[in-house]
């Protein structure tokens, strides 16, 4: 049984900190935020914090990871909840345009965490880079199955897209922009089914 601390057990302390920390930090900023904010708003002690999370890196690497498992999650019930493969592209997608709809959008938690630490080597940029991948690799995944066409390009086209829609989300009008990218979408999925054409050489007259 977990000891108890303020409020509650070590546990119940650790998850109050991590999911304040995700609020501020995804509405505010990462940079912006002390140490000292994210403990008074969950009303914690520093010794808490640090017994958690012995540094603020620690902390910022435990929300992008939460936001991480969340995101698989999204995207593993918008599969399971399609049986085609051109419609769970589809139901990815709407789940992608329902986060830019909702309340409190703020973009992408990893796109604005990449943009506070630019760094290649810095762990937190790694932390960005490997949700990405995993993010390319499965939707390249999906495409692969809506025809036989090679699916690089396509998947990188679907990031791209996502990306934009993301960044644009909560700058303009979310409900245009979710329209936009699922026509982006459509136009993938479209382009993947168009036949290969074949060139051919034109009769000569007679």
């Amino acid at each position: 049984m977990s000891r108890s601390t303020e409020g509650g057990t070590v546990s119940e302390a650790r998850t109050r900190l991590l999911n304040t920390a995700t609020r501020i930090f995804y509405a505010e900023g990462i940079h912006s935020v002390g140490i000292d904010r994210i403990v008074a708003e969950a009303q914690v002690t520093r010794a808490t914090l640090y017994r958690h999370f012995p540094s603020k890196e620690d902390l910022v690497l435990a929300y992008l990871k939460q936001a991480d498992q969340g995101i698989r999650g999204q995207v593993a019930a918008a599969v399971a909840s399609s049986p085609s493969p051109t419609d769970q592209v589809r139901a990815v997608a709407k789940s992608i345009t329902d986060g830019i709809q909702s309340a409190g959008f703020r973009g992408c938690a990893f796109l604005n965490a990449a943009a506070e630490y630019s760094d290649p080597a810095h762990p937190i940029h790694q932390a960005v880079l490997a949700h990405r991948q995993w993010f390319l690799t499965t939707v390249t995944d999906l495409l692969a199955h809506t025809s036989d066409k090679p699916a690089d390009a396509a998947g990188r086209h679907f990031i791209m897209l996502r990306d934009g829609a993301m960044a644009a989300g909560c700058l303009f009008d979310p409900k245009l922009i979710s329209d936009t990218f699922l026509n982006g979408v459509e136009g993938i999925l479209k382009a993947r089914t168009i036949p290969h054409l074949t060139a051919t050489t034109p009769a000569a007259e007679s």
